[in-house]
Order: C-alpha cells, then structure tokens, then sequence
C-alpha cells in the first residue's frame, strides 16, 4: 500500500492538473448532439477550449454564460436562464452539460435551481435534458469532473428500472476518463467478439476520434452516444466500469437499475486485460475468439522481448488517478521500479499504486522525486516535456494534454494488443536513450537508488 504524502506548499509551480470543468466537458462531448455551457467566464471556457482543439485537433462545441465584473458582483444566474434557452432554441441539441467553475461556485451558485427555474420559464424546452454538475476548478481534477458529469448524467436520464436483460445483447460500459478514443473503439471490437452490443457512456470514440464529416463545423458534437441509448441502460444484461472514479457511478446505476456490474481498476497488464475477457466469456456464453486468443499470445511474446529492458528500470509517473494507478501497475507487473509517483488530487486508488508514496502535488514534486530517487523514464502528458528534459531522460506521453504528440488522443493502450504496444515503446525508448544499467548488477552493487557511483563499471549506464 502506497504512503499518500499530501501537499506542503501553498501553490502549484509547474501545474500538473486539469481542471473539474475540463473534465465534465470532456464527458458531455462523447454524447451525440450535445454541447457544454460552462457558467463562469469567457476566459474559462477559452482556456479549456484551447487545451481541447491542440489534443484532439479537431473543432470543439463549447459554450459560455460569460460571466463579467458585473454579473460576478450582483448576479449571473439570467446569464445560465438566457444561455439555456438560447442554445436551446438556436441548435436545438439532444443534450445540454452546465458544469459550474470557480468563479460561479465562489459566487454561490445554485446551479440546479437555475435549471428548476429556466424549466419554469421555457416549458417549450422540457425535452431538451439540461444535466447541471457542480465541478469547481480549486478542487478535485479532470478525471473527478469527468466522473461527477457521467454520475449526473446516470441520475437525470437513466429511469427507475426492473427489466434486466431485456436487451439480452446489450452490455453498458462506463467509460474512465483514462481511455483514450483509440482505447474505447478497440474496446468496443473486443465486447462485439463476444456477439455482444456495446453502448459506452461517453463514446469518445465515435466523436473526438478524428474523422472528417460533410460539416466545416457543428455547435454540437458529432458522434458519440445518443441519449435515447442511455435511457435503455437499465435493460442491459450487465454493465463494465472501467476507472476507479467511475464507481460512484456505477453504484447509482445498479441501485437505480439492479443490472449487475464488473468493475475493472485497469485494463493495461495481462492479468487485468484476463479479468476483462472472463467476464465477456460469462456474460455472453461464449468461449474466447481464437482471435483474441492471439492477441494474448502476442503479448506474452512481447513480456519475454522487453523484459531485459524494462527489468528493474526505474519510471517516474505523473497523471490523474485511475491513470497513475493503470501505468504503475503496468510497469510494475514488468519488474520497473516506480521511484515517483505524483497524482494531482487525492482517490481511493491512489493507495494501490505500486510505489512507497504517491505524492499529491505538481510537476516540480516530481521531478524533485525523479532526482532524489534516480529515473530511467517519465510518463506524463506533454506538460513534463522540459521536466525530461532538465532531467536528462525520455518521456513517454500518455494522458491529457498532448499538444506535441500527433495522434496521442488516439493511441491504443488498453487490452493485449494496446498493452503490447505500451512494452514496446517503454523498451524502445530506454534502448534509444542509453538510461537503463545491467540490472543483475544494480541490485547488488548500487549503493541506493539513483546512485551508480559506488557500482562496479559494468553497472554503470550503457551509454
């Protein structure tokens, strides 16, 4: 169990986290013909947007309240009334997100009453689902907003349910803000193997997965999942969590509905990409595709390659929870020692990490641990990029955002085959790099961790 260490300084120097807003927004993009209102500043929305359109590079539909000095002052709750009906009458979408932000939260917003109160205004608009979620940025982060808008989202249009298994094909799949779009569509692959029917909640995949369409540009997302689809969920022959923070989630759902429930903390590793296909295997009957059954085979084979590279190679990893918790295990399970590992907000999750602390903090925490405890590798968005750089070591890009990196928000790292690509790259960069010592050596003449100078000179660094 890993030794949460909590913050000791009163800001954050080289930011690591991405906003709650951030989050929810993301989540309320992988439903079809949405659109997020954010209530709070033009300048907030902006900053998310910017974030959004260099990751996924791609035109993103978000709108504001466009709270100003005077609105924050007095009052801003006609800007959430106006804002609604507008975009309800102009676009009419199949759903609309109000994620809160720090301004309108310090304020003192009552978002759901704004919501009551544009429904007693504009009853012309009662078929348009309004999910408002509380997500103040000076709390939390993108993988707990995300989480916060897939539980409103169960709450406000999943009804009450005692028909389970109606859909006989039907498997639900909450989806962790850890997945990528490639990871959700190969995801999909996997579960209609199984003659199963997958409905993801979000689909990132089938609307921030880089297609062209007829459209330059849409005020509402193109793709994702359609709300009448979620209101079947409670139909379903079972439902797949995936991501520790969805659990909140998961539990509403299978209160509210009684549809039975896997939960998957992971689905990077051999061991938890088995638990994955078992459960397919039980709940459609039918024995593993021989397909996948190569898959798996592929990956042993890549385990036995990588290994000599990636044996007792010391990683650092920086990213949300779920995220953290899913590529320590990964390079743990290959015998890397995690020396630092830093998580922007606090999750139950955190204390399976397989390391002796994760650190609540920024990027400046990690590389001051990725110093003291020596690194071969770091593994954190693009925001590490003059972290590595400074440390003099590679880094592998996995998370949100990639800015530098074309086609990272569509890179595979779940399943066998997304886990097998994950090894490779790992070995290649430490091969590329010349950071890995002989690691029969370390062990034994390696005065700490971090410390090649009392080592013999075949320990020292391949260089």
């Amino acid at each position: 169990m890993a030794e949460i260490i909590k913050r000791n300084k009163a800001l954050a120097v080289n930011p690591l986290k991405v906003s709650q807003p951030v989050g929810a927004s993301l989540a309320f993009l992988g439903i079809n013909r949405a659109v997020p209102m954010l209530h709070g500043s033009q300048g907030c929305t902006a900053f998310g947007k910017v974030f959004f359109v260099r990751h996924f590079r791609e035109p993103i539909p978000l709108q504001t309240t466009a709270m100003d000095q005077v609105s924050t002052v007095m009052n801003a709750d006609d800007n959430v009334i106006q804002g609604l009906a507008t975009i309800s009458e102009k676009n009419k979408p199949a759903l609309i997100g109000l994620p809160t932000t720090g301004l309108s939260e310090t304020q003192g917003t009552d978002i759901h009453g704004l919501v009551h109160q544009f429904r007693a205004k504009h009853p012309e608009f009662d078929t348009i689902p309004v999910i408002a979620v509380n997500t103040p940025d000076f709390t939390g982060c993108m993988e707990s907003g995300y989480a916060l808008a897939v539980k409103a989202m169960i709450d406000v249009l999943v009804p009450q349910s005692a028909c389970v298994g109606k859909r006989k094909k039907q498997v639900n799949v909450l989806a962790g803000s850890l997945l990528t779009p490639g990871d959700l569509e190969h995801i999909k692959e996997l579960i209609e193997a199984f003659g199963l029917r997958p409905v993801l909640v979000p689909d990132l995949s089938d609307s921030l997965d880089g297609h062209l369409t007829d459209q330059e540009s849409s005020p509402l997302t193109v793709g994702g999942t359609p709300v009448g689809e979620i209101k079947t969920l409670g139909e379903a022959a079972a439902t797949l969590v995936i991501g520790a923070s969805l659990n909140p989630a998961a539990d509403l759902l299978k209160t509210r509905t009684g549809v039975p429930d896997y939960r998957f903390d992971t689905l990077m590793g051999i061991a938890a990409v088995d638990a994955f296909i078992a459960a397919l295997a039980e709940i459609s009957g039918q024995t593993v595709p021989e397909k996948i059954e190569r898959q798996r085979a592929q990956l042993q084979d890549a385990m036995v390659d990588t290994h000599f590279m990636l044996g007792f190679a010391r990683v650092a990893i920086a990213g949300d929870p779920d995220l953290l918790f899913a590529l320590a295990d990964l390079v743990a399970g290959m015998g890397c020692e995690v020396t630092a590992a830093v998580a922007p907000a606090k999750a139950a999750i955190l204390e399976k990490v397989p390391a002796a602390q994760v650190k609540l903090g920024d990027l400046e925490d990690l590389e001051q641990a990725a110093r003291a405890n020596g690194v071969d590798l770091l593994i954190c968005n693009s925001h590490a990029g003059e972290t590595a750089k400074r440390l003099g070591v590679p880094l592998l890009r996995a998370g949100f955002p990639q800015y530098d990196l074309i086609g990272g928000y569509q890179k595979l790292w779940v399943g066998y085959r997304g886990t097998r690509q994950a090894l490779f790259d790992l070995a290649n960069l430490i091969v590329e790099h010349g950071h890995h010592e002989v690691p029969a050596y370390r062990s034994v003449y390696a005065s700490r961790p971090g410390d090649a100078a009392h080592a013999t000179p075949e320990a020292r660094p391949l260089h």
